[in-house]
């Protein structure tokens, strides 16, 4: 496969670097856009004895700023080798600018069942099912137990409230990648913003943490890998969770577009995985009704962005589909629904 086939590698310069990594490979190299990621661009790296390796890199096109650092993912990876949480290893990290325009993050591949499509959720039986979903929470207690002074990770970001953060990061994003006028979600994030609870913990978290973005075992179900750490930081555990339940429509929610695999018999229900984490983690989740509604105004933001990176630049589609106005629209009618629940 040539360079002209995979826009945003040069497939001579990275067989180079893979040399000057001591990487073992016979040439020549295929790559492979794979997973339904719309951030980040991510390839399956052949040789021609079979050997498979993660490529990931940047969008193309033009990029928000701080957003898509595949260094700092590649920093959070390499820290967390050797913790609880599953990670694949990483190989190699380039921004030498004779190999790549952007920094080039290589990772080993890891095997598994990744419930991405729903021909793969419906495939499944219930049983298997329950064990993946059951997994997902205790996972993520895993996650936010991580030793920060251990790991190195105390630097990752500022230790100011994270509530106030997220507000204000994800508030710029919506005006740079907005496609139109949503006054649903300004008031989805006035109220965010009046309501926005006291910090009593700082952890790591993944910032986006969901079905989509986890390998599995073929044997158990159980979580081998979590991938996409490009938006983890330091901040409030239950925001990781909350996102999770943004992600995690029952049965007649339109809020997930064309991928409703959780709506699905024997997938725990979002009840269920907020005991699964409550058993693994010991937390009080009082706070819980806040961070849903926050994972739903984020998720929703995120999608417009993806929307907008879409409409900018056409090779940053995925296989998946690009999110759509009314998908965007459930995600902030059901965060202000969940809002209205909490009290906020």
């Amino acid at each position: 496969m040539s360079s002209a086939d995979i826009g945003g590698i040069d497939a001579g310069a990275v067989s180079r670097w893979f040399d000057t990594l001591g990487v073992d490979f016979d040439g020549p190299l295929t790559f492979e856009r794979i997973g339904l990621g719309q951030s980040n661009l991510t390839y399956l790296v052949r040789d021609r004895a079979g050997r498979r390796r993660v490529l990931r890199r940047p969008p193309l096109g033009r990029l928000l700023a701080s957003a898509h650092d595949v260094a700092r993912e590649a920093r959070i990876l390499t820290a967390l080798e050797g913790t609880a949480v599953p990670t694949p290893r990483v190989l190699g990290l380039t921004e030498d600018p004779a190999v790549t325009d952007v920094p080039l993050l290589l990772m080993e591949f890891v095997d598994g069942q990744v419930v991405d499509r729903m021909t793969i959720a419906r495939s499944l039986t219930p049983e298997r099912r329950r064990a993946i979903g059951m997994s997902l929470p205790r996972t993520l207690a895993k996650i936010h137990s991580v030793d920060l002074q251990e790991t190195g990770l105390t630097g990752l970001s500022g230790h100011k409230p994270y509530a106030q953060r997220q507000l204000k990061r994800w508030s710029a994003q919506w005006e740079r990648s907005r496609t139109r006028e949503l006054p649903a979600l300004d008031d989805l994030t006035r109220r965010l913003v009046a309501a926005a609870p006291e910090q009593h913990e700082l952890t790591l978290v993944h910032g986006d943490f969901h079905l989509r973005n986890v390998i599995t075992s073929y044997g158990t179900g159980e979580v081998t890998a979590v991938l996409d750490w490009e938006l983890s930081t330091l901040g409030e555990p239950l925001a990781d969770l909350g996102s999770l339940l943004a992600y995690w429509p029952a049965e007649g929610e339109k809020t997930s577009g064309d991928f409703a695999a959780t709506a699905l018999d024997g997938f725990p229900n979002r009840e269920e995985l907020v005991a699964a984490y409550s058993a693994s983690s010991g937390r009080d989740l009082t706070a819980l009704g806040y961070w849903h509604a926050m994972g739903l105004w984020k998720v929703a933001i995120i999608a417009e962005g993806v929307m907008r990176r879409a409409m900018d630049e056409p090779r940053n589609k995925a296989a998946s589909g690009t999110p759509t106005a009314e998908r965007i629209d459930a995600l902030v009618a059901k965060g202000n629904e969940v809002a209205d629940t909490a009290g906020i």
